[in-house]
């Protein structure tokens, strides 16, 4: 059971990693894209605003699977140590998330409007 588990904690951190690579280079060649419209004066910052906004996306949801990893791998191997890295991790990812999300959020509100590329 042990093994099974173990397998599936690194499965969870290898797709957390999958999840924040894909959303980087997908905000990478969006913006990339923008940025080359200005040569066709069709630069919108309000893309760029939303590129933001996905990206942030993908790093909160690519965290929360690295926690639950941290956590899986904790309960396999309870020592006073890994239960101590595990609360410095969870602490430390959780304030990421915490404040990524209120800037995503900020972000959202007060989004740059269409007419005011």
């Amino acid at each position: 059971m042990n093994y099974v588990l173990q397998s599936l904690s690194e499965i969870i951190s290898y797709a957390s990693i999958a999840i924040i690579c894909y959303g980087a280079a997908l905000g990478l060649l969006k913006f990339i894209s923008n940025e080359l419209s200005r040569f066709k004066n069709s630069f919108s910052l309000a893309k760029t605003v939303q590129i933001k906004i996905e990206v942030g996306y993908y790093l909160l949801l690519g965290l929360e699977f690295l926690i639950a990893s941290d956590i899986i791998d904790t309960i396999l191997n309870p020592s006073f140590d890994d239960l101590g890295i595990l609360a410095g991790t969870v602490v430390i990812r959780t304030a990421l998330s915490f404040f990524l999300n209120k800037e995503i959020e900020s972000i959202a509100e007060n989004k740059v409007p269409e007419d005011k590329k």
